[in-house]
């Protein structure tokens, strides 16, 4: 029996470091609240996009609102990335 590789986790350590979960379980409990926070980082990123177009959008925007839509823009395109990694690691290397 083969054993699954580890799923990178879609948070960090306090000091930053990625976070690995090992599991031949796609139902524990660790792996569905991974899954949860994995759907709410798109769903956020989406709504950062969004946001983001808005500014974009409004010539009128500030320096300010345009530096706080690039902030917010890079932290969701951070956690959607770690998503991709995760995901894509997990499509390659299926658990049988």
């Amino acid at each position: 029996m083969q054993s699954s590789p580890l799923r990178l986790l879609p948070w960090t350590t306090p000091e930053g470091n990625p976070c690995y979960l090992s599991t031949d379980n796609d139902e524990s409990r660790l792996s569905r609240l991974a899954d949860d926070i994995e759907e709410a980082q798109v769903e956020s990123g989406e709504q950062v996009l969004a946001g983001a177009r808005a500014v974009l959008g409004d010539r009128r925007a500030g320096e300010r609102a345009v530096r706080f839509a690039l902030v917010r823009a890079t932290e969701a395109l951070q956690d959607v990335l770690r998503v991709a990694v995760s995901r894509g690691g997990r499509i390659r290397h299926p658990v049988e």
